[in-house]
């Protein structure tokens, strides 16, 4: 087995050798101009943008139902009655309570009275008058638990008629006529749901989106939501919000996105499913090369060997790119530079004026101030920013342009810098540039190429490298010599053959 496998191998070699001129590893393709969309997909479940749970402050039985799941009623709406008596009752005895508070309270304040007048003569000690001032006080502070409790029992009273909170849809019923519910006022416990409401002229898709994607995800993004129901009917939404906590499942990281929906005509149901596709990105026309082209700093050297560039060659190469490029950049920020405008003088010297400011206001300060008028103090700052150069009324290089505006700058949720092999002259040349928006095939391109370059387009790095790897091992196999075996000169069509053991 072992002189079977290493003759496949050597004639593996040997064929290699033998083969013709070595075929191009890469591609040229033409930088176009195209239409790139990016968008990120995701499931989700329809959920109500409002959704509220409906309770009543009395307890009791409940008397009447008049509403059921799927009624739209308007806030006010009478939905439930509950048993009155009870409550009608502590309203009757709090009632009660405060005129004995009340009560209390005048005969308090007659005994302070007494009081007053007493600790005057010296009848009565100083303890005997604080103690008459603590029962007023005393009798004051029941007036006022007496009045609360008055106010609480007639709104259990009212609460007897449960109206809706919300314009909404009921989309849940809890209890049954004759069902005895519980106060969450009353009680322990949190009390009896009635019933579940929800404003369904809105909803929401509560969904995953990949933490890969996230970065490129914002609030206010518009997305497109399909379900099942209507196949071809598409809704549009935006994305509402994005919950800084992630979600791990499967050992994957997601972070939950909220997408708004209008849903004015109430076809969306909760709890149905969905698919979310957020719109993160589309340019239309923009010059874009494939994915393949691009390269980072870790495999340009790879890719360089296989196109037959030394390390050096890389260097020089991407040197003389930056500096065209850099070249190019201060050009066109000068050429983007206003002419100044400038204000002649008596004695014919110009000045330079700052942006935005006028010859004739200019001179109408300075004719203001050689009259011997006094200037108000926005003349006044005008002829001193004027007369002390301040402005030269064009764009600053480094990111201002005219006005002290600042550029606009770049996207950075999309793109980056990357390296590029060009076919310039028929030889491959790197040259570094920016991408914009990327999708999975095409990359859009901001600057470093035109429409008149073709970009190298290579296999992948771990390709490349096995490639290289697998081609060293064979010429080390074949130049080295195979212990074993010997070979006869190429051309002479015999095998290779076992050597003989020496002889004693």
């Amino acid at each position: 087995m072992r002189p079977i496998a290493l003759a496949s191998l050597l004639c593996l070699a040997g064929c290699h050798k033998n083969a013709g001129p070595a075929v191009p590893v890469y591609q040229a393709v033409a930088a176009e101009r195209r239409d790139i969309v990016v968008s990120a997909r995701a499931n989700g479940t329809i959920q109500p943008d409002t959704l509220v749970e409906v309770k009543s402050q009395a307890s009791g039985e409940v008397l009447e139902i008049r509403v059921e799941t799927g009624m739209v009623v308007k806030r006010g709406d009478l939905m439930v009655r509950i048993d009155p008596r009870f409550p009608r009752n502590n309203v009757e005895q709090a009632r009660a309570s405060l005129e004995v508070a009340l009560a209390r309270l005048q005969n308090a304040q007659s005994q302070q009275d007494r009081a007053d007048e007493l600790y005057q003569t010296q009848s009565i000690t100083q303890t005997e008058l604080e103690s008459a001032h603590l029962d007023y006080a005393t009798a004051k502070a029941g007036v006022v638990t007496a009045q609360v409790a008055l106010q609480n029992a007639e709104i259990t009273l009212d609460q007897t008629d449960v109206r809706a909170p919300i314009t909404g849809t009921v989309i849940e019923m809890d209890v049954e006529r004759g069902q005895v519910i519980s106060s969450p006022t009353s009680n322990v416990g949190e009390g009896t749901v009635l019933m579940r409401m929800a404003d369904l002229n809105r909803v929401q898709v509560s969904t995953l989106v990949d933490e890969t994607d996230i970065g490129k995800v914002q609030p206010g993004l518009q997305a497109t939501v399909e379900v099942d129901a209507y196949p071809n009917r598409p809704f549009e939404g935006t994305v509402l919000k994005i919950e800084p906590q992630a979600t791990v499942q499967q050992n994957v990281t997601m972070f939950p996105v909220r997408v708004s929906i209008r849903n004015r005509e109430g076809l969306l149901k909760p709890g149905m499913n969905s698919e979310v596709e957020i719109h993160v990105g589309r340019r239309d026309g923009v010059l874009a090369i494939p994915n393949g082209a691009l390269r980072t700093p870790r495999d340009v050297n790879s890719a360089a060997q296989v196109l037959g560039l030394s390390d050096a060659q890389v260097r020089a190469q991407l040197a003389a790119a930056d500096q065209t490029r850099d070249t190019g950049v201060k050009l066109r920020e000068v050429a983007d530079q206003p002419a100044p405008h400038t204000l002649t003088l008596p004695n014919g010297r110009e000045i330079p004026l700052p942006a935005g400011v006028s010859e004739a206001a200019v001179e109408a300060a300075m004719r203001k101030r050689f009259s011997g008028q006094e200037l108000t103090a926005t003349e006044a700052a005008l002829l001193q920013q004027v007369f002390r150069g301040r402005g030269s009324g064009g764009g600053r290089l480094g990111g201002e342009g005219p006005g002290g505006a600042r550029r606009p700058q770049q996207d950075t949720r999309f793109g980056g810098e990357y390296v590029v092999f060009v076919l310039r002259g028929g030889q491959p040349v790197a040259t570094r540039i920016r991408t914009g928006l990327t999708d999975l095939d095409y990359a859009e391109v901001t600057s470093g190429l035109t429409e008149r370059d073709s970009v190298l387009v290579l296999p992948s790095t771990s390709l490349i490298q096995s490639q290289q790897e697998f081609k060293q091992r064979v010429q080390r196999m074949t130049g080295g010599g195979i212990p074993g075996m010997q070979s006869r000169p190429s051309g002479s069509g015999a095998r290779p053959q076992p050597s003989s053991p020496p002889r004693n």
